[in-house]
């Protein structure tokens, strides 16, 4: 089974996609655990360089295809040999990510870049997506105080929470838009 978690930012996935992990594990499944961008070499280089506040120039087409290929390479090297394997995949975010933030955060073309994510992940769509949901404002107060650690820790990931308010709400909106629209397993 593929589960992905998705959720704007502070919304709590990576703590209960952990959890998730965690539980399954002690039951006894097989688990794969990863995040996007990362869960491999590419991923998590590409990952350094999405995330960092310093990329504020970065146009949102380039972003789009530095996503598209982590993900790509995450899915070939990771997620699809994991599912042969018959382990549970549980991954904190996917292409509904993409989607929500490219499409309806920056306003890009939904449909393509639905398109592009079907291409990128060889057609894989999780089984079940839980979507984490909460205040925007909320959110970023909760992200911000976590990039206050990381940032301790010589880790810079906050391009996003530097984004103005109402791009976020229109993250979020798009995140509920797209639990209604398509025929998926969606909690």
């Amino acid at each position: 089974m593929f589960i992905t978690f998705e959720g704007i930012e502070g919304c709590g996935k990576t703590t209960q996609s952990r959890l998730l992990a965690h539980k399954l594990k002690q039951r006894g499944w097989e688990i794969f655990y990863s995040r996007e961008p990362g869960g491999c070499d590419l991923g998590d280089e590409l990952r350094k360089i999405l995330l960092s506040s310093s990329m504020t120039k970065l146009s949102e087409k380039s972003e789009l295809f530095l996503y598209l290929a982590a993900r790509s390479q995450h899915v070939r090297e990771k997620i699809l040999p994991a599912l042969e394997k018959n382990k549970v995949v549980i991954v904190d975010r996917f292409n509904d990510s993409t989607i929500a933030y490219q499409g309806y955060g920056r306003g890009m073309d939904i449909n393509f870049i639905i398109k592009l994510c079907d291409f990128a992940c060889n057609g894989r769509w999780p089984d079940l997506t839980i979507v984490l949901d909460l205040p925007v404002i909320e959110g970023l107060k909760r992200a911000r105080i976590r990039n206050k650690k990381k940032l301790t820790y010589g880790i810079d990931e906050q391009r996003f929470e530097m984004e103005k308010v109402g791009f976020h709400e229109s993250v979020r909106k798009g995140y509920l838009q797209l639990c209604d629209q398509f025929k998926r397993e969606w909690l």
